[in-house]
């Protein structure tokens, strides 16, 4: 049987006593037994968990009772996959949230964080890259090969989170295990291959734990018959409100000429004369390596052309480019010299490192001739531009809509889907956004409060006067500066400063950067060379400092405690539909009929509002305010669903200071 709720109740009861600052919590107690209901039913089920409910336990608990019972009845496998956004929620439960279960439940389970093959050195390859080395490498790489190597005789695992140093992606590359440069059984080195050991673990573990960015790359693999998870029974997405935009990133398709640079120099550089083509002597495919480098610095200069003349100006490619391809030909006349020269070599690890690049070529090829012709229907094209002095030029394409694909691949296949999140609904309880956006036609809905007393601990500060963004933006700009200074002296630190777009950003920053000196008060900016997590590092470390973030400090932040007592959002977060995807997406509402400001932006800026103001509370001993800049949640007619969207707290409406 699946566990019922008085069941799971009295679990809450066992952790309790073994984790004396574990709290019991309705909520928590709630949201497992509905998870315990959607499996034991074989349906799907979005629940929203308020922070400080503990989503972790909730689904945890329910998924592994669940497995042991019907390993004990049927002596059958109840293979569970929970996927996370982020790596640090994948840390906590496989370093913590697990093995404090797996100490205190009365069953036997077993659970793997499940990580890609290119992860996992391979010992054949490794032998290889050393006996060819100087054929391949320079001096520095050569010296990072022979650390490698000394490394794989002591690793446990054999994954590039146990190396001590981050190799330079064309080393780890020529040693990683790969599925197109395996042997299988055949290896001589198959009884002490740390991929497989790990795949064994994979397929006999009861839960497995991956990111998001595995989960649809292995879906998108059973589109061909492939796979890198074995089949579940139940997928629980943890940071599921991340869905849509992750699924759309990794159904798509991405060509660059930085990927052709770095495949023909592993062939043949002509600069360093290394090279697996060097190698193996192979001069005629060297020289259809050098033509193709000049085919492809022609093409992607056509296409970099192409953009300034007829691409709009966010790079969106309407209909297939009229552009000759020589690429795509001369890609598959090199991976058949190549092939055909390997059917002759004697050594099988020689043979499949040469079919291997041989796959790459004409893989690349495909992808550049589809992206071309726009072969996939139903998909946004648009060219990328990065860098000015060595430019990259990114061809990407992307579903417009992955609701179709995630309904028919995902919720059609798989038993029970749980997607949990502190931030889905929109409005008090409305989840047909979310479930729209992704395809989710029937699913039981739970919304669950925060156990935090927001009353107590937070306070919304709506400012007074404030001009309005869209009509006078200037006056606005000028308006947010002033009110900065007011609402940072409310708490003398310890703030987020939010904005939606980095030109507002430093804009703000550089008329108040004055100011802070004058006070001798830290100001950190994201976007001035230092990365998230030491930016945070700095801010924590203070005390009282104010931060100015964009995008990535919305959500996925996590500073509990008086460093942070203040967030200020200066503009509502509407996402505007310059992008390409965004675009694409607006259209096809407008094409069927609907209005994409109330139909999408709306809905979506409300749920990115509540991650911003989820910035604030992180537990219950935290207070503070939240304050909202923007005049539009009182002046406008949606503004009620920006308000009814956030937590019931006291509400202050702040006069400027004179």
């Amino acid at each position: 049987m699946i566990p019922t709720s008085n069941e799971v109740f009295e679990l809450g009861g066992l952790i309790a006593r073994r984790l004396p600052q574990y709290e019991s919590r309705p909520e928590q107690v709630e949201m497992a037994a509905a998870v315990a209901e959607a499996i034991s039913s074989r349906s799907h089920l979005v629940v929203e968990a308020g922070t400080g409910v503990g989503k972790s336990f909730a689904y945890l608990v329910p998924c592994i009772l669940a497995a042991a019972e019907r390993q004990q009845s049927e002596n059958k496998t109840r293979r569970i996959v929970i996927s996370t956004h982020t790596i640090s929620l994948q840390e906590q439960l496989i370093s913590r949230d697990i093995p404090f279960l797996n100490s205190i439940l009365p069953v036997e389970f077993s659970a793997v964080l499940v990580k890609g093959r290119g992860n996992y050195i391979s010992l054949r390859r490794l032998q290889a890259a050393r006996e060819k080395g100087r054929s391949l490498f320079e001096s520095e790489e050569q010296t990072q090969l022979n650390e490698i190597a000394q490394w794989s005789e002591n690793t446990y695992d054999g994954s590039l989170s146990d190396l001590g140093f981050t190799p330079l992606p064309q080393v780890w590359d020529e040693v990683r295990s790969e599925h197109g440069n395996c042997l299988g059984k055949k290896c001589p080195t198959h009884k002490d291959c740390f991929y497989y050991r790990a795949r064994r673990r994979v397929w006999n573990a009861d839960v497995l734990i991956v990111n998001h960015a595995m989960f649809f790359a292995d879906l998108a693999l059973r589109r061909e018959g492939a796979s890198v998870l074995p089949d579940y029974d139940v997928a629980i997405f943890d940071e599921a409100h991340t869905l849509e935009d992750v699924a759309a990133s990794h159904l798509g398709t991405t060509v660059s000429n930085g990927q052709f640079s770095y495949l023909f120099n592993k062939l043949y550089n002509d600069r360093t004369q290394k090279g697996l083509l060097v190698h193996h002597n192979l001069v005629d495919a060297q020289k259809l390596v050098a033509r193709l480098r000049f085919l492809v610095d022609d093409l992607f200069d056509d296409l970099d052309q192409w953009r300034n003349e007829h691409a709009s100006q966010n790079g969106r490619v309407r209909k297939p480019i009229d552009i000759q391809n020589k690429v795509t030909p001369d890609l598959h006349d090199l991976a058949l010299t190549i092939r055909t020269f390997a059917t002759d070599v004697k050594d099988e690890g020689h043979q499949i490192d040469l079919n291997s690049s041989a796959e790459r070529l004409d893989a690349l090829g495909i992808s550049l001739g589809n992206w071309l012709k726009q072969r996939h229907e139903d998909s946004v094209y648009w060219i990328e531009i990065l860098g000015q002095k060595r430019q990259t030029i990114k061809l990407v394409s992307s579903p417009i809509d992955v609701g179709a694909t995630l309904r028919d691949e995902l919720f059609g296949q798989v038993p029970t889907v749980v997607l949990a999140s502190a931030t889905l609904a929109v409005g008090q309880r409305d989840f047909s956004f979310f479930r729209s956006r992704i395809g989710l036609t029937k699913a039981h809905d739970l919304k669950l409060g925060s156990p935090f007393d927001y009353k107590k601990q937070a306070t919304i500060v709506l400012p007074d006067q404030m001009p309005d963004p869209g009509e006078n933006p200037f006056d606005y700009e000028n308006a947010v500066v002033d009110r900065i200074k007011q609402h940072v002296d409310d708490t003398d630190g310890g703030v987020f400063v939010l904005f939606t777009s980095y030109k507002m950003l430093q804009n703000c920053s550089r008329k108040l950067s004055s100011w802070f000196s004058s006070r001798n008060q830290l100001l950190l900016c994201q976007g001035t060379g230092l990365q998230r997590g030491a930016l945070l590092n700095q801010f924590r470390k203070d005390g009282n400092a104010v931060l100015f973030g964009t995008e990535s400090f919305w959500q996925g932040v996590d500073v509990p405690g008086d460093a942070l007592k203040n967030v200020i959002i200066t503009k509502l977060p509407f996402s505007v539909p310059d992008h390409p995807l965004l675009e694409a997406r607006v259209e096809r509402i407008k094409e069927n009929g609907d209005n994409p400001f109330t139909k999408y932006q709306v809905p979506e800026a409300a749920i990115k509002l509540r991650q911003g103001f989820g910035r604030l509370i992180r537990s219950a001993t935290d207070s503070g305010q939240v304050v909202i800049l923007d005049p539009r949640v009182r002046t406008k007619p949606y503004g009620r669903i920006f308000l009814e969207s956030l937590p019931d707290c006291r509400r202050v409406i702040a006069s400027r200071n004179k």
